[in-house]
């Protein structure tokens, strides 16, 4: 099935979020809208299947808003964003609720947590 939800989180700055995304999340940029230049950014980054959009409107949404991500193995992106030099709120940890999880904070203190479910 394909995503039907996509997070929304606020940036204050598309050239740091996105070297924060890119270079270090590995995420990559599907499309970015400006509707002159010089206008606020909106984009829709995706990493494994999983969108979000991110923008710099302020009408849209506040910044430290939060996103969750069910991921195929959460202690192997651990070592890849930690070898790019992101590191992670709380590192890959056992949840009362059978998952493993991290949390990643971007540079506007919107919070990423990544998870995988127990068994996988």
């Amino acid at each position: 099935m394909k995503q039907r939800v996509f997070p929304q989180l606020r940036m204050t700055n598309w050239d740091r979020t996105r070297a924060f995304y890119v270079d270090g999340l590995g995420f990559a940029v599907d499309w970015e809208h400006r509707f002159e230049p010089g206008f606020p950014v909106f984009a829709q980054l995706t990493r494994d299947g999983l969108s979000l959009f991110l923008t710099e409107h302020r009408g849209d949404c506040e910044v430290g808003g939060a996103a969750y991500f069910v991921i195929d193995d959460v202690d192997a992106m651990f070592r890849e964003i930690s070898r790019r030099g992101i590191r992670a709120a709380e590192p890959p940890g056992d949840t009362e609720w059978k998952a493993r999880e991290m949390t990643v904070v971007d540079p506007d203190g919107n919070k990423l947590r990544f998870s995988t479910p127990a068994g996988e």
